[in-house]
């Protein structure tokens, strides 16, 4: 009985009132028919990174079962559609210049629906928008006063608050204005940090049937989306790493697939604090998406030293040593670890005490909130020690 009641409150709309529940039946937000595809359109599309076709041969399937298409809309008039609203064109590299791709406008599409499905709906502010409990130079009132200094701004001086003290210091009598009556509104400090998100693209995030690249991808895509609107001053730099690192740029992220690779995580470290060391922000930090565990390191001779079987001392001592390296610089790694082997989780422990940084051990369900929260938490302080 609870479960047939659950199941017909979920397919209605209810009120609370003093007598009890109203029910009314649900009202479906009104959609067109190429709304309805094209929101299945945008989710198919991380999935099959990027591939046009692949996703219409998805949708094709899906439309043999829940009848997608129909006389009055066909798949035709679909695509006729996504190309004349900008979101697909032809690609002259694939079928002869027959064969189609999605452009940046969808791209664009793409990340603010991730930041909506992971974050929530995130109206775009003003730069400032984070504060440190320190005071400084910034744009956001506290609603204190504080008393003038030399190198405050003329904008930031409160008129009626410093004439108010000029009669009470010097009377009524003979109006006089000195820098000693003078008080300014006091601001917050404007944080401004520098985020590296390394994401792991080993063979292993694909393996055992879960799909783990999808989750990260749109943890990436929110992030950079959330950075470029809310905080504009902000930067975020995106790697992957597998046998080797290297940068990719935000428009390459619905592409982003996983290879045959092993797990060169010194690598990955290596090439971000090489990044971090360039920017000019105070605040810096490393977020790290991995499944498994460290087991490539590239040898000073150019030649790749691999090993899958446990945790290799070698392999892992040279982690250890960059995440006491980053820890010298002053940067912090936050590690999100889908994985839940106990000696992974070790090591992980292990890394995050030398870098004295923050560990999470997290299914993909949850990730995405995890890693808004932190970068929050980190943005309204100072992470610099």
């Amino acid at each position: 009985m609870n479960s047939v009641l659950f199941l017909y409150m979920k397919s209605k709309s209810y009120s609370y009132s003093k007598s009890g529940f109203t029910f009314s039946p649900h009202e479906k937000k009104e959609q067109s028919p190429f709304e309805r595809l094209f929101d299945i359109f945008q989710e198919l599309i991380v999935f099959t990174s990027g591939d046009v076709d692949e996703t219409l041969n998805w949708m094709d399937e899906l439309d043999r079962e829940y009848k997608l298409y129909s006389a009055e809309y066909s798949k035709e008039d679909f695509i006729e559609d996504l190309k004349k609203k900008g979101f697909l064109n032809d690609n002259p590299k694939k079928n002869k210049g027959k064969g189609l791709q999605i452009t940046s406008k969808t791209e664009q599409l793409i990340r603010q629906r991730s930041l909506n499905q992971i974050f929530g709906s995130l109206k775009k502010s003003g730069k400032g928008n984070h504060k440190t409990k320190h005071s400084g130079q910034g744009e956001d009132f506290t609603g204190d006063m504080k008393n003038y200094v030399f190198g405050d701004g003329l904008d930031q001086i409160s008129m009626t608050e410093s004439i108010k003290n000029a009669q009470v210091n010097h009377g009524a009598g003979e109006f006089k204005l000195t820098e000693q009556d003078l008080v300014v509104n006091d601001t917050h400090f404007n944080a401004q940090m520098s985020t590296v998100l390394m994401i792991d693209i080993s063979h292993s995030m694909i393996l055992y049937g879960e799909d783990r690249i999808t989750p990260a991808k749109k943890v990436a895509m929110a992030l950079a989306e959330l950075i470029r609107t809310r905080y504009p001053k902000d930067s975020l730099d995106i790697i992957v790493f597998g046998n080797d690192a290297w940068p990719i740029k935000l428009k390459e992220l619905p592409y982003l697939q996983v290879g045959p690779y092993h797990t060169n995580t010194v690598a990955g470290m290596s090439l971000a604090l090489d990044i971090l060391r360039r920017k000019k922000q105070t605040n810096k930090q490393i977020f790290m998406i991995t499944d498994g565990k460290p087991s490539c390191i590239k040898l000073p001779g150019g030649e790749y030293y691999k090993n899958s079987n446990g945790l290799d001392e070698f392999i892992t001592s040279k982690c250890l040593n960059m995440a006491k390296q980053a820890r010298k610089l002053q940067i912090p790694i936050t590690t999100f670890m889908i994985a839940q082997d106990p000696y992974l989780q070790q090591f992980v422990e292990e890394f995050t005490a030398a870098n004295q940084g923050k560990a999470f051990y997290t299914g993909l369900k949850g990730l995405g909130g995890m890693i808004f929260e932190d970068y929050e938490t980190n943005r309204k302080k100072n992470i610099k020690r």
